[in-house]
């Protein structure tokens, strides 16, 4: 079966936008936000039950500082919830799209209502290799720039598809926010950025779910709208899912010296007035090994594991 990815990238063109080749790990200017490409992808291969994310055959309609006229109609009356995906650390363009792509179709496979969605991805520039623990580190070091600096990036994407989000909610559709790993990092600079560029208030999500977020886990304790304290006043829910079991998060906090929040959740979680349980649930993977496990997987677990792509389900559904 065929997946429809819809696409806006940060990443600077090698080549011609229809080329998968051509967005490569450099990053369009912080100050030229307008050089976003959008565009529509299409990912053949995908099987959920193996975890294959399959491959693009093609790319399609794209444009740079919006998406399309015609695309962007057919996302605001899509007849479908939508679902926004910020991939992490270690992700190609490629790694990006089919990674959306395999994200909706598990959603979809759940059965649980509103899953089946039209999925919409943001791809900063990730080199997208790990070779060895000397180099993983350099590598590690340039992503989490990349994050850090796509972040007024990720906020002009969401001006952008605000109109969007706000007609599909007119038209009786939920939107949903899934950000993993590095992203949760570009994520927390956005909603930082949001609102230091003046914009206010806006439900963009009604569910926003951070899983093995790779930013720190004071990401919350910020002063008002700093950090990702200014995501309550852009989602209705906030969801995090975090797991003392991953490996890769644990290699984070021995280079960043600070635990992660996706290694057990935000600072203070158990504070029901900092977080009350009907904004922020919390889940606690660490006890879940349902899937294969190894060093990078321990922190795929939001889409390898059958028991936490079902919590994600169920979350999307409630």
């Amino acid at each position: 079966m065929r997946t429809t990815v819809y696409f806006a990238s940060n990443r600077i063109l090698t080549g011609g936008p229809l080329s998968v080749a051509s967005y490569g790990p450099n990053i369009q200017p912080p100050s030229v936000p307008t050089g976003i490409v959008y565009g529509t992808a299409f990912v053949d291969g995908i099987d959920v039950a193996s975890g294959a994310q399959g491959s693009i055959v093609s790319l399609q309609n794209t444009n740079t500082g919006e998406f399309a006229a015609n695309v962007a109609g057919d996302l605001a009356n899509a007849g479908r919830n939508l679902l926004i995906f910020i991939h992490g650390f270690d992700n190609t363009f490629e790694d990006a799209i089919t990674r959306a792509a395999f994200n909706r179709d598990f959603l979809a496979a759940s059965g649980r209502p509103g899953t089946d969605t039209t999925v919409l991805a943001f791809s900063w520039p990730s080199l997208g290799r790990i070779v060895s623990f000397p180099v993983l580190d350099a590598d590690y070091r340039h992503d989490q720039n990349m994050a850090r600096l796509s972040g007024v990036h990720l906020m002009t994407f969401f001006s952008r598809i605000e109109p969007l989000l706000r007609q599909a909610r007119a038209n009786g559709c939920r939107t949903y926010l899934l950000a993993h790993s590095m992203g949760n990092l570009a994520l927390e600079s956005a909603v930082e950025n949001w609102f230091l560029h003046g914009n206010g208030n806006a439900e963009l999500f009604h569910v926003a779910i951070l899983a093995a977020g790779d930013c720190g886990f004071d990401a919350f304790a910020q002063p008002s709208r700093a950090g990702l304290d200014g995501l309550r006043l852009l989602a209705a829910r906030i969801s995090t899912y975090f797991s003392g079991e991953d490996d890769v998060l644990k290699l984070s906090n021995a280079i960043n010296g600070m635990q992660r929040l996706g290694q057990d959740g935000p600072r203070n979680r158990s504070d029901q007035t900092t977080f009350p349980p009907a904004t922020y649930r919390m889940f606690d993977a660490s006890a879940i090994n349902d899937f294969g496990r190894n060093f990078l997987t321990s922190h795929q677990y939001y889409r390898l594991s059958p028991t936490v792509r079902a919590a994600i389900a169920d979350d999307m559904a409630a």
